[in-house]
């Protein structure tokens, strides 16, 4: 997964999390992308400053568990997150868990049935495995995946 600093062409800065570089075009291409402020699609990157590590005990990184949606169900990963990126990434769950069916494993499955026109369009989110992701790609079925914040870190 790589963080991006946005921006809309009203201005509005805000930040995502994509699958690379090009997880991040195909979701601007494919229209998915908007300012969360005015909607806009007509989103780019905007110049970011690199993350620098200030070693093991420093006091303005928090450490969390976030489960990486394309790496299978049930895997996890530790990273390092600032305080800013952290509560981002929890506002994020539950916007995505107040305004989405949460359809579990079936999530590859209901977006091709989406996909195919036999069950209606909708927000859904769930997990999937990567070879159903590929399979969702090489289908043309587009997606997107942001990493998920356990709701046990504090």
């Amino acid at each position: 997964m790589i963080h991006y600093a946005l921006r809309c062409d009203g201005g509005h800065e805000f930040d995502g999390w994509f699958q690379g570089s090009a997880g991040f075009e195909r979701e601007r291409r494919g229209g998915r992308l908007a300012c969360p402020v005015c909607e806009s699609v007509e989103v780019e990157r905007a110049i970011m400053a690199p993350a620098v590590s200030r070693g093991a005990g420093a006091a303005s990184a928090e450490t969390a568990t976030v489960t990486a949606p394309a790496s299978g169900e049930g895997e996890r990963r530790q990273v390092s997150l600032g305080r800013g990126d952290l509560e981002v990434l929890r506002r994020m769950r539950r916007m995505v868990e107040e305004n989405c069916e949460h359809v579990g494993g079936r999530f590859a499955e209901e977006a091709r049935r989406m996909h195919d026109g036999e069950s209606d369009a909708r927000g859904i989110y769930g997990e999937s495995t990567p070879e159903e992701l590929r399979a969702l790609d090489e289908d043309g079925i587009e997606y997107g995946s942001v990493p998920w914040v356990s709701k046990n870190d504090s």
